[in-house]
């Protein structure tokens, strides 16, 4: 007969979680994934204590992954998304006018916008930095600004396009966990991010007047000129972005709306960019690739390849593995009853709108810190606080804004994640070089402690729901 966990089994699952995360992960560099199962299986012992049997196990996992079909469905047009607007020119185009129209007076402010722009049309914060981003630290050297400030701006912009983009994995998870319409979390999100990002764009602009001089470096134009001999840039690049944005205005379902703009991107880079029609569609699966265009593969600089082999669906698997991992551990745990018990325990020492708030900032920091890697935040907390909010009357998109403010935004400041790693060793920095220039990263936390103590930007949850 199945009883009701105690409270030192119900915490016993996160805190087992927390330090097989820790030592798996940042000592022994084992994937996140196999260590998300690994708690699994501890839960899975916690709840064989308490009576369940593994069909009830089962019977959690899948309903907790039913509830994440929708957005993995988005999570795979991502993928899709991505591959054919690189098969037709449009991201290219938005880097190659970026970096064109670059200004050396105002590098720091340009450097945040071109590498924003880069992120929110790619999706992948990862994306803008290794192709934006490492031309714009060619272009500092040479103007010579001092590589932690330049770098800070970069990743900052890169990953506030990530947190705004409806193409991010981190953004559509973020709404699938809490159940939020992706576009209405997106509007959340503005709250935090753009005052966060309007203090750094201050605080860049008066920093980087010192700097100035000539942005024609050799890299810079070897790159521009690539892309000109890769595709055909013109007005008809733009179709598939006009597309989309014509599609979600018409209030069509986010999945249909990226789907036609993709179809449009391979009509477009078939018959723009001369590219073989048989490659688009290859480009949803595998993602663009240099073998794919017209011009002599081999004689593509790294920055250049770099930047167009990217998206289709293979590239979405491990976000998507991530996912059903995570669940895994996720529905056990609620199965089991342990969430009741946890939630229980944590609300009744919380009692204002504030507190609630300062909770989810205070286990996503602790999540990131112990992971490295946002999507376990995401997926984690998002699940042991969204009754509270529900509870509070508060609308749900406080809390996916919250989970990103303290994952998303903070997972490239933690020097042992997966981002931290990822951008020292693209930028040439280390973290404590760049930590404090990348101003909205940690100040997005701040806001979003003041709002929820204030009240301001805090959403109420609409009599239907």
């Amino acid at each position: 007969m199945k009883r009701q966990p105690t409270f030192l089994e119900s915490i016993s699952t996160i805190l087992v979680m927390i330090i097989i995360v820790i030592t798996g992960f940042v000592v022994f560099d084992i994937p996140i994934q196999a260590l998300l199962i690994l708690s699994s299986a501890y839960a899975a012992l916690i709840a064989r204590r308490v009576g369940l049997k593994w069909q009830d196990l089962e019977e959690g996992i899948t309903k907790r992954l039913s509830t994440a079909m929708p957005a993995l469905f988005i999570i795979l047009a991502v993928g899709i998304i991505v591959g054919t607007w690189m098969y037709s020119g449009t991201v290219p185009a938005l880097i190659y006018y970026g970096l064109e129209f670059l200004n050396p007076n105002y590098f720091l402010v340009s450097a945040f916008i071109i590498c924003a722009v880069t992120s929110v049309a790619t999706g992948t914060a990862w994306g803008s930095a290794s192709t934006a981003g490492i031309a714009l630290m060619a272009i500092a050297t040479q103007l010579h600004i001092t590589p932690g400030m330049a770098a800070g701006a970069i990743i900052a912009g890169a990953v506030f396009g990530d947190k705004m983009s409806p193409l991010s994995d981190t953004t559509n998870l973020a709404a699938l966990v809490t159940k939020v319409n992706i576009f209405s979390h997106i509007r959340a999100m503005i709250w935090t991010t753009v005052p966060a990002s309007i203090i750094g764009l201050v605080v860049w602009f008066f920093a980087g007047r010192q700097f100035g001089g000539n942005t024609n470096t050799a890299q810079v134009n070897a790159l521009l000129k690539e892309l000109a001999q890769i595709y055909n840039i013109n007005f008809f690049v733009w179709i598939p972005l006009i597309v989309i944005i014509i599609c979600l205005l018409m209030k069509m379902s986010t999945v249909p709306a990226m789907l036609i703009s993709a179809l449009s991107a391979i009509i477009v880079g078939a018959f723009n960019n001369g590219f073989k029609i048989v490659d688009g569609f290859k480009a949803t699966f595998d993602g663009f690739n240099k073998e794919m265009v017209s011009v002599n593969s081999g004689d593509l600089t790294n920055s250049a390849v770099s930047l167009i082999e990217q998206g289709g669906i293979m590239s979405m698997t491990e976000i998507i593995v991530t996912i059903f991992c995570g669940y895994a551990f996720a529905g056990i745990v609620e199965r089991a009853g342990c969430l009741d018990v946890i939630l229980q325990k944590i609300s009744k020492n919380i009692n204002t709108v504030g507190q609630l708030v300062l909770a989810t900032v205070l286990g996503g920091l602790m999540m990131v810190l112990a992971a490295g890697v946002a999507s376990v935040v995401i997926i984690m907390v998002g699940v042991l606080m969204m009754e509270m909010y529900n509870k509070m009357g508060l609308d749900r998109s406080n809390l996916s804004r919250t989970l990103e403010d303290s994952g998303t935004m903070i997972i490239p400041l933690i020097p042992w994640g997966t981002s931290g790693i990822y951008y020292t060793q693209q930028l040439g920095v280390t973290v404590d070089q760049f930590f404090i220039w990348t101003v909205p990263c940690y100040l997005c936390i701040v806001f979003a402690i003041f709002y929820g103590f204030s009240g301001i930007g805090i959403k109420k949850a609409q009599p239907n729901e």
